[in-house]
C-alpha cells in the first residue's frame, strides 16, 4: 500500500470519529491487525477492503485511488438545484437528496465518473451520502440556505438572498445543463414520486440495506430510467 493510500484511510476514519478498535471490529480482525494496516505492514483482503469502504462511507474505487468526495462542488450542486428545481425555489430535504443522486449517477452513466464523487448509501428513504446532512448544516450556518418546516413536518430548503446568486464555478457547463434537465423534469413532482423512482433503479435494487450503492451498475440501466 502506498503512503497516500494509508493516509487516506486514516484521514477518513478520523473524520468519521471511528476508533481503531471500532474499525477492527467492523472488519472482523484484531486491533493490532488493523493498526498494522494503517502502518502499511499488512495488506487488506478484498473482503476487508469492501467492509472498510462501507464503514468509511466510500467505495472500493475511492479507496484504491485515495480520492475524497468534492464537498465544495456538492454544495454548488445543491445551490444549482435550488435555482432550477422548483417553481418557488423551495425543495424538501428528501427530494433534494434524490435529485443530487440522479445528477451523480446520470453523469457517471455518460462519463464513468460521478459529478461530486460522493458515495451514496442505501437507506429506507432512498440513496443518500453520509455527509449530506452535515453539508446542509454547513450551508445553513454559512447563511447560504434557509430551512423551513411545513405543517406536515417536511423540511423545505431554499437559497438565501445573502448568497448573492454566487457563480457556481466548480460546475462545468455540461454539469449545469444536466442539473437543469433533471430539475425541470422533477420540478412539479412530489417527493414520494422521486423516492419511488430511485427505489426502482438498478443500483438501489441490487444493493443491501445500509451499504454503499455501486455506481457501475447504473451503466446497465435503461437510458430512459436514468432520471
Amino acid at each position: 500500500m502506498t503512503k497516500e493510500y494509508i493516509k487516506f484511510i486514516k484521514k477518513l476514519r478520523m473524520e468519521r470519529g471511528i476508533s481503531q478498535l471500532e474499525m477492527a471490529k467492523k472488519l472482523g480482525i484484531s486491533r493490532p491487525s488493523y493498526i498494522a494496516i494503517e502502518q502499511g505492514k499488512r495488506e487488506l483482503t478484498l473482503s476487508e477492503a469492501e467492509k472498510l469502504a462501507n464503514a468509511l462511507g466510500t467505495d472500493l474505487e475511492g479507496i484504491k485511488k485515495g480520492l475524497a468526495p468534492n464537498a465544495e462542488k456538492y454544495k454548488e450542486m445543491i445551490l444549482a438545484y435550488l435555482r432550477v428545481g422548483s417553481a418557488d425555489g423551495k425543495i424538501t430535504k428528501t427530494k433534494l437528496a434524490k435529485l443530487l443522486y440522479l445528477a451523480d449517477f446520470a453523469w457517471f452513466y455518460e462519463h464513468l465518473e460521478s459529478m461530486s464523487g460522493m458515495p451514496y448509501r442505501k437507506i429506507q428513504y432512498g440513496p443518500v451520502p453520509d455527509p449530506y446532512f452535515r453539508i446542509i448544516d454547513e450551508l445553513f450556518d454559512a447563511g447560504k440556505i434557509k430551512i423551513d418546516q411545513t405543517d406536515e413536518g417536511a423540511m423545505l430548503i431554499s437559497e438565501t438572498r445573502s448568497a448573492g446568486r454566487e457563480p457556481l464555478s466548480s460546475l462545468s457547463a455540461g454539469e449545469k445543463d444536466l442539473i437543469k434537465k433533471i430539475g425541470e423534469k422533477w420540478k412539479t413532482k412530489r417527493t414520494q414520486e422521486i423516492v419511488e423512482f430511485t427505489h426502482k433503479q438498478l443500483p438501489y435494487m441490487v444493493s443491501n440495506e445500509n451499504e454503499i450503492i455501486p455506481y457501475e451498475v447504473i451503466t446497465q440501466e435503461d437510458p430512459k430510467f436514468l432520471y
